[in-house]
């Protein structure tokens, strides 16, 4: 029973420069399983601090699960991310410059059915690149029309 999550961060390509990206595991409880599989969880405020050398997920909203009882979780808790030793080196280097953040930017489950969260190295865009951003956007979709009519 391998439910096919894919929750997206849709507002992180348009607010930031996506650098480099990296999977991580991400620790979760049992009731937070269950509400993510029944798609209930939002990353788009979401954001990964360094806490003691560790990769610390901030503000992603998973809703209780309703079915749980007593030993429900709370929503935004901090969640630890699990990558390797070296990939955390880099990542923390990099951090170090100023402007650069690490957003989430999807939510998913791989092939054995484990969440994990594809995060990113990011630098924030000026208004001025928003707006390119969504001039191309627009010339795209009218040439996808074009090519569509004819």
């Amino acid at each position: 029973m391998t439910a096919n999550i894919n929750i997206k961060n849709r507002k992180a390509s348009f607010a930031y420069q996506l650098i480099t990206k990296y999977t991580a595991g991400i620790v979760l409880l049992g009731s937070e399983i269950k509400s993510i599989r029944n798609n209930q969880s939002n990353i788009s405020d979401a954001f990964c601090v360094f806490i003691d050398d560790e990769l610390w997920a901030k503000n992603i909203h998973i809703d209780e699960y309703k079915n749980s009882g007593h030993n429900n979780h709370e929503p935004k808790r901090i969640r630890k991310l699990l990558l390797n030793k070296i990939e955390l080196n880099k990542i923390k280097s990099k951090v170090s410059e100023k402007g650069m953040s690490i957003i989430p930017i999807r939510l998913f489950s791989n092939e054995k059915g484990k969440v994990k969260l594809e995060i990113a190295l990011a630098k924030g865009k000026k208004i001025h690149d928003k707006r390119e951003s969504i001039k191309e956007k627009d010339i795209k979709r009218d040439l996808d029309r074009i090519k569509k009519n004819q």
